[in-house]
């Protein structure tokens, strides 16, 4: 079926030079874009949207370790879900930097809020709050980007398996240039976890998982998250059969901020 709209759009730090759609279960639209925070790369973004849906809610995924652009979609089939829960769908890709500057220079989770989603903004018309949804090392950046923007621009956060570890020396190779690094960037921080208790914050994690541990560790510096731990690890297959009841529950929680 031919596309419904060619979008041509540009920002002063952020403009996508090739954008497209498709039409399957949900209309479906793709495209890249230049960021001053990603010097030097074409960035994609994908966006699933509900038909006949206007201004739908926004939900901006962000991919684990190793993902990209297409992870939300060709493996965890999260698109399948935009239809029933009338969300608009987007991710992007951010590399492997988890989701905050760093030394080299990068900063994907500047690239997200200063970039996508003002772009997010002119292709769906979403108004209101935006929900963040990611797993493993995006499920620590969806905590670390709703907490820097609050509430008046997040209405609720999961994060799926979150890479997540209660002291510097506990961090992963190259998730954090330095022990500075970790700490300018912790979402354990008090004031981080301020901002986060006004928030709906869904935590999942497989009892499994390497990051078990850490993520009820957040659940008790964070009564106000709602956690839960079953069956599974850190795999594909997890975030996959989470997927569904993730997007009803943001569904539930961004119509509530609309009021």
């Amino acid at each position: 079926m031919a596309p419904t709209r060619r979008a041509v759009l540009a920002a002063a730090v952020g403009a996508p030079i090739l954008a497209g759609c498709s039409r399957g279960a949900a209309e479906e639209r793709t495209g890249s874009m230049r960021s001053r925070h990603l010097p030097g790369r074409d960035v994609p973004w994908r966006l699933a949207l509900p038909r006949d849906v206007p201004s739908p809610p926004l939900v901006v995924v962000l991919h684990g370790n190793g993902g990209d652009v297409d992870s939300a979609f060709d493996l965890l089939h999260l698109h399948d879900h935009v239809e029933r829960t009338g969300l608009a769908l987007a991710s992007v890709s951010g590399g492997v930097d988890y989701w905050h500057r760093r030394r080299a220079g990068g900063d994907a989770g500047a690239m997200v809020l200063d970039d996508l989603l003002p772009l997010l903004r002119r292709e769906t018309g979403y108004d209101g709050r935006v929900a963040f949804l990611g797993w493993s090392m995006g499920g620590y950046g969806s905590l670390l980007l709703a907490s820097r923007l609050g509430p008046d621009r997040v209405g609720a956060v999961v994060a799926a398996s979150a890479a997540l570890w209660t002291e510097p020396g506990l961090s992963a190779p190259g998730a954090f240039d330095d022990r500075e690094d970790f700490l300018a960037h912790d979402v354990f921080a008090p004031a981080r976890l301020r901002v986060l208790s006004r928030l709906p914050v869904r935590l999942d994690c497989g009892r499994d998982d390497t990051f078990v541990a850490a993520n009820r560790a957040f659940r008790a510096a964070l009564p106000s998250a709602e956690l839960t731990v079953d069956d599974g690890g850190h795999t594909t297959a997890y975030w996959r059969d989470h997927g569904g009841a993730q997007l009803d529950w943001v569904a539930r929680h961004l119509r509530a901020a609309r009021g």
